[in-house]
C-alpha cells in the first residue's frame, strides 16, 4: 500500500534530527520525544553533486581474486551486485567506484622486500628488466576488476602506493629515512609505466579506467617497510603530474589524473604539520603558485583527502570539514573527494582501530563520518579503505580467513552502512537542503531519475518518530531500507496506523521514494 505523504515526512525527520545535529549526538544525550517532529527538504536549495561511493582493492583481492569461484563471486556480489533477493532485499552495496592498486613489485621480492607481511606486498606488471610487461600479474586483482564491471560498477581509479622498484632510488618499495623514494629525472619513466598500465588493463579486461591517482598519502614517511609506499613534496608531485598528462596524451588515454590522497584532511588547505607537503589546495590549484597545475587538460578538478586522524570529536570534525569544503568553493569547479576511510586509532576514545567488530558500534561510527563528510565537507566522493579484510582490526568491509586459497568470509555491519548510502545515492545524485532538527543526522539527496533518497542515523537507543514537509515538490512510492543490530539494509515496511514513521534506535535508514513534480 502506498504511505501518505504525512506518512513519508514523519519517517524522514525522525531520521533527519540526528543528520543536523551541532555536537556529536552520541556525547549529547538529547531526548526525541514520542511526538512526530517535522522536517523540511528543499529540492531547489542545493549542494555538491555526488560522483561515486567506492572501496579499494588492496591487499586481500590479489588472493581472494583466487579462491573457489563460488566464493569470489559471493564476495564480489556483496561489495558491487545491485540486484534484490527474495522480499526486496539488497543483493549487495552496489558501489559505483572501484579502486584497483597498481604494485610496486614487491611480491616478487618475496621477504628481501623488508615487507614483512607478504599480504601488504604488490605484484608489478613491470618486468625485472624495468622496460617489458607481463599482462598476467595481479591476476587476482584483475579478477575482482572485471567482476566489478559485470555487476555495473561504472567508474573505476587506478593507484600505486610506490612507483615499481626499479624505478626508486633504494630499490625497495617503501623509503628511506622519510625522504622521497623516487629522483626527479625517474618522474618520465614512472609517469610512462602509469599510462602502459591503464593501457595494458583495458586492453586485458576491456575494463576503461576513468582515473589515475599517481602518489598516497603523500605526507607520510613510509620508511617502516610496513608496506609499499613513499613521501613527496608539492612541487614533486607537481611534477610527476605534469610528466603524467603528457605520457597519458602520447598514448590517447582520457584517464583524469586525480590528486592528491592527502593522508589527512589537514594538509588540503593548511600548512599543518608538514613544510612543502601542505596548503595542497592552492599550491595546484591557484594560478599564482610555482606548483600550479589546474590548467592541465587531463586533471580532475577534483582534489581527494583521507578523513583519517579528524573524525573525534564530533564538533571539532565537523569545524574541521567546513574550512576544507570554505577552502574547495574558493576554486571554481573544484571538487572535494573523501578517497579513503576505515578507523584508526582511539578517535578521541570514542572507539578504537584495533579489533575486528562486525556489529553496529562500528557501523554507527562510520556513518556519523560518512555524514558528516557528506553535508559539511560537501565531499562529492567517499570511498573506503581496504574492503576485503583478513586482519583483526576495524578495516574491512567483508572479513575473511587470512588464507591465500580458500577460506570463510562474513560481512560486517559496516558495509551494510555504507550500502544504506552507495545502494541508493548514485553517480549524478545532488545533495538537496534538510532543514535542522538537534536529535538525528539525516541527509538528503535527489538522483538524476528523479528519485529522493533520505539517509537517517539514529545513534540513540531511543525511538524517533518523524514527519517530513517537502517544500517544494512532492513524493510517493515510498521504500524504507534499515540497517541495526539484527537487520543488514533490511526492506521495513513502514507502519502507517498513526501516519507516522518510526526511527529505530541505533540504526541507519534510507528512504527512497519516487519525486512528483
Amino acid at each position: 500500500m502506498k504511505p501518505s505523504r504525512k506518512l513519508l515526512s514523519a519517517l524522514v525527520l525522525g531520521f533527519f534530527l540526528e543528520s543536523c545535529m551541532g555536537t556529536d549526538p552520541g556525547a549529547s544525550g538529547v531526548q526525541v520525544n514520542a511526538q512526530p517532529v517535522t522536517v523540511t527538504l528543499t529540492a531547489g536549495k542545493q549542494y555538491q553533486t555526488i560522483s561515486h561511493f567506492g572501496g579499494s582493492d588492496a591487499w586481500a583481492c590479489q588472493f581472494v581474486g583466487t579462491w573457489p569461484d563460488a566464493k569470489r563471486n559471493a564476495l564480489a556480489d556483496l561489495l558491487f551486485s545491485r540486484d534484490t533477493l527474495a522480499g526486496g532485499q539488497p543483493k549487495g552495496i552496489g558501489l559505483s567506484l572501484w579502486r584497483f592498486n597498481i604494485g610496486a613489485g614487491t611480491a616478487e621480492q618475496g621477504a628481501a622486500s623488508d615487507i614483512r607481511d607478504e599480504w601488504r606486498r604488490a605484484e608489478s606488471f613491470l618486468n625485472a628488466d624495468g622496460t617489458t610487461y607481463n599482462w598476467d600479474k595481479q591476476a587476482g586483482q584483475v579478477w575482482f576488476l572485471e567482476a566489478a564491471r559485470k555487476r555495473g560498477v561504472p567508474e573505476f581509479l587506478v593507484f600505486p602506493n610506490s612507483p615499481p622498484v626499479q624505478f626508486t632510488i633504494n630499490k625497495k618499495g617503501y623509503a628511506h629515512a622519510g625522504k622521497p623514494n623516487l629522483t626527479a629525472e625517474n618522474f618520465g619513466l614512472y609517469a610512462d609505466f602509469l599510462a602502459s598500465v591503464i593501457a595494458g588493463i583495458q586492453k586485458k579486461t576491456g575494463v576503461t579506467i576513468q582515473y589515475i591517482s599517481p602518489v598516497n598519502e603523500p605526507q607520510w614517511d613510509w620508511s617502516d617497510a610496513g608496506q609499499e609506499g613513499t613521501p613527496f613534496y608539492n612541487n614533486e608531485i607537481a611534477g610527476i603530474v605534469r610528466a603524467l598528462s603528457a605520457s597519458l596524451v602520447k598514448a590517447k588515454l582520457p584517464a583524469k589524473i586525480n590528486i592528491a590522497e592527502a593522508g589527512q584532511i589537514d594538509y588540503l588547505y593548511s600548512p599543518f604539520n608538514k613544510q612543502g607537503r601542505g596548503n595542497q589546495i592552492h599550491a595546484f590549484f591557484d594560478k599564482t603558485s610555482p606548483d600550479y597545475i589546474g590548467s592541465l587538460p587531463n586533471l580532475a578538478q577534483a582534489i581527494s583527502g583521507h578523513s583519517y586522524f579528524t573524525t573525534s570529536p564530533y564538533n571539532q570534525a565537523s569545524q574541521k570539514r567546513r574550512e576544507l569544503a570554505a577552502a574547495v568553493a574558493k576554486v571554481p569547479g573544484l571538487q572535494y573527494w573523501m578517497s579513503e576511510y576505515c578507523i584508526l586509532g582511539d578517535n578521541d576514545g570514542e572507539i578504537q582501530g584495533n579489533g575486528k567488530d562486525l556489529g553496529i558500534d562500528a557501523a554507527l561510527y562510520v556513518a556519523k563520518v560518512i555524514h558528516n563528510d557528506l553535508v559539511n565537507a560537501n565531499a562529492s566522493a567517499w570511498h573506503w579503505w581496504t574492503s576485503i579484510s583478513a586482519y583483526n582490526y576495524k578495516d574491512g568491509l567483508v572479513y575473511i580467513d587470512k588464507n591465500k586459497t580458500d577460506g570463510n568470509f562474513e560481512a560486517s555491519k559496516m558495509l551494510w552502512t555504507l550500502g544504506n548510502y552507495s545502494r541508493f545515492v548514485r553517480p549524478g545524485a545532488t545533495r538537496i537542503d534538510v532543514s535542522d532538527q538537534p536529535g538525528l543526522l539525516i541527509s538528503a539527496y535527489k538522483n538524476v531519475n528523479n528519485q529522493l533518497v533520505a539517509v537517517i542515523v539514529n545513534e540513540q537507543k531511543e525511538k524517533a518518530a518523524i514527519d517530513l514537509k517537502a517544500q517544494d515538490f512532492q513524493f510517493s512510492n515510498v521504500k524504507i531500507f534499515r540497517t541495526s543490530a539484527q537487520e543488514d539494509l533490511k526492506p521495513v515496511a513502514a507502519d502507517n496506523e498513526e501516519n507516522t514513521i518510526i526511527a529505530e534506535g541505533r540504526s541507519i535508514t534510507t528512504i527512497v521514494a519516487d519525486i512528483i513534480h
